[in-house]
């Protein structure tokens, strides 16, 4: 049975109750196949599974979509039945900020001011603070986050080893639909002649890690398959796999944001590049 509490009070009790490992995932809620995947995988992993749900106005800017980003609750509270999630923290905004906006954040430093960092300042300071605190009220042994959000996955991996946080950090591969979407909970806000534009993302990750393979440029033949008519690019970038510089061979990351009306969507894959010959 998921048991479900809303105070840190509550929390802390439940936690000290629990035995074994325990595996923590964090989400904002309006859950989807890709949360099922993560809760899955602290399923496999752990011998308990704790599962937040909290939308955080910290990662959002002024122009963003905090006030309409969906709040599902008894549904998000199904998917973590059906999971076999063991306790579900969902607290409101004055329980995890009971002094209103934190004084301190946790700055990411340089990594943190690229790509997203740099499309939506100040994101990763309240991606990394609400983390951070939800790491220290669970107590997990293990962490889960989706390869999605791969920006935020490798900041909270740096995290948590440049702060001594005592978490093991797992990433969890992309969930996508049967023609390649990633799933993301702001995919309920397109409608469906943009749900068709929004392919563009994953077909020119698709065309760069095929170029990749052959030798050629990942990045151009990415840009080359990016359908520019339908959506509009915010970057398209290749790195190394902790978001470098691209690499002359081995693996690397190709990363992608576009506007898809008023919807803005990411996506990455995982692209080898082979040595010369």
């Amino acid at each position: 049975m998921t048991a479900l509490v809303h105070t840190r009070d509550e929390l802390a009790a439940a936690r000290s109750a629990t035995t074994g490992t325990v595996g923590v995932v964090m989400t904002m809620g309006a859950l989807h196949e890709g949360h099922r995947a993560l809760l899955r995988a602290a399923r496999e992993q752990a011998d308990r599974v704790i599962a937040t749900i909290f939308v955080n106005p910290l990662q959002f800017g002024p122009n963003e979509d905090f006030d309409r980003y969906p709040r599902t609750l008894d549904a998000d509270l199904a998917v973590c039945a059906d999971a076999g999630v063991d306790l579900v923290f969902a607290p409101d905004r004055p329980e995890m900020y009971p002094a209103g906006e934190p004084m301190v954040r946790v700055d990411p430093g340089p990594l943190g001011e690229r790509l997203e960092g740099a499309s939506r300042p100040g994101f990763f300071h309240g991606v990394l603070t609400v983390v951070l605190k939800l790491l220290q009220v669970t107590r997990p042994d293990l962490a889960f986050f989706g390869e999605k959000d791969y920006q935020q996955l490798t900041l909270v991996r740096r995290m948590v080893r440049d702060l001594d946080v005592p978490v093991r950090i797992v990433g969890v591969p992309t969930v996508r639909e049967p023609d390649g979407l990633a799933l993301s909970s702001r995919n309920r806000y397109l409608a469906p002649a943009e749900r068709q534009a929004a392919l563009s993302l994953s077909a020119a990750l698709r065309a760069g890690a095929e170029a990749a393979e052959l030798g050629r440029d990942a990045e151009a033949a990415a840009r080359v398959a990016f359908d520019s008519s339908r959506a509009k690019l915010d970057y398209l970038v290749l790195t190394d796999p902790d978001l470098g510089p691209p690499p002359a061979r081995g693996p690397g990351r190709l990363l992608v944001a576009a506007w898809v009306g008023s919807t803005r969507l990411i996506d990455n894959v995982a692209v080898e590049v082979p040595s010369a010959t």
